[in-house]
């Protein structure tokens, strides 16, 4: 958790010329509609560019921006959005001034990155030796440009504490919402991904979203199996007889499944139980037991287990969080 001043949590959005609008956004609304018990603002959100004045963005309108790289020294979380002008150089170099920038960000701050804007971070020598994310589609010349950064293109965002990396643009909204899930609890960041009419927790990575190229022959596919694994999700189920199904090898149906959806059939299967699982402990007074039983865990102990691991919560935590100390009772 980045360091607490007196007041509210400040936030610094650091933006270049051809931000995305969206990016810029995001923040604002997450940030923005984080509240405490008491309605009260829990951030306060400013927007800062190393000049200030105008500053292009990826759209057909252009940003008017007040505040300069020195709202930086005073941030307690600095978030770094894309920029398709800076970040898609074809020699890899960074703006000097934001570089200058960035070096003004107090060493106890956090600082986050959506899309490439993770390349700025790199470039700055803040990624070296940590794991990262960024758009898979820029994937390999960051790799190549930042051979010291540990790269993992498949998930949608990483935590290393002090630093935080997110994939494409909506996926700055998951970054942004566990940051607030870290600073004050599930129970706030789910209140602001409910105002914002978005998943409190997106299970699954980047690998579903990379473009696969169309195999030249193709056969019939695996939407029978999965329906079938939908219907019977409070039985065991078992590779073989998803590739039974399809009248497929197990080999053959595994490599075609992660073609289809992007995650390995055990994967996707544990997927969908935590995604029942979460919606019985939303509507129903199930006991912990029984929402095992019922979608697919067998034991609440392995329930507890594939929760935690996914979203970081207990069952009757995960319960209390969406609907109260009462309901977990």
């Amino acid at each position: 958790m980045a360091a607490r001043t007196a007041g509210r949590h400040r936030v610094a959005v650091l933006v270049r010329h051809g931000v995305m609008p969206m990016e810029l956004g995001l923040v604002h609304q997450i940030f923005g509609a984080a509240r405490s018990a008491g309605d009260t603002r829990l951030y306060d959100v400013v927007t800062c560019t190393p000049e200030p004045g105008e500053v292009r963005t990826d759209a057909d309108f252009p940003i008017y921006v007040a505040y300069g790289s020195a709202s930086l020294a005073r941030a307690d979380t600095v978030v770094v959005p894309a920029s398709h002008e800076e970040d898609e150089r074809p020699d890899g170099s960074q703006s000097a001034s934001v570089l200058e920038a960035l070096a003004q960000i107090r060493p106890d701050a956090r600082i986050a990155s959506i899309c490439t804007g993770a390349f700025v971070l790199a470039a700055a020598g803040l990624l070296d030796g940590r794991r990262a994310t960024t758009h898979w589609k820029s994937a390999a010349r960051f790799r190549e440009q930042y051979p010291a950064v540990h790269l993992d293109p498949e998930v949608l965002y990483t935590d290393e504490g002090a630093v935080l990396t997110s994939a494409g643009e909506a996926s700055g909204i998951d970054l942004c919402l566990h940051m607030v899930r870290c600073d004050h609890g599930a129970a706030v960041a789910n209140d602001v991904a409910r105002l914002t009419v978005v998943s409190p927790h997106r299970e699954g990575g980047q690998a579903q979203f990379i473009k696969q190229p169309i195999p030249r022959l193709r056969a019939s596919g695996t939407l029978r199996a999965r329906t079938w694994a939908l219907r019977h999700l409070d039985r065991p189920v078992s590779l073989q007889d998803l590739a039974t199904r399809e009248s497929m090898s197990t080999r053959t149906f595994s490599r075609r499944f992660r073609e289809e959806v992007g995650l390995s059939p055990l994967q996707w299967l544990i997927q969908q139980r935590l995604t029942r699982a979460r919606q019985l402990l939303e509507e129903s007074d199930l006991p912990v037991d029984q929402v095992a039983a019922e979608s697919g865990f067998g034991t609440a102990a392995s329930l507890r287990q594939h929760l935690h691991a996914a979203i970081g919560l207990s069952p009757t935590a995960y319960r209390t969080a969406y609907r109260g100390p009462s309901a977990a009772d």
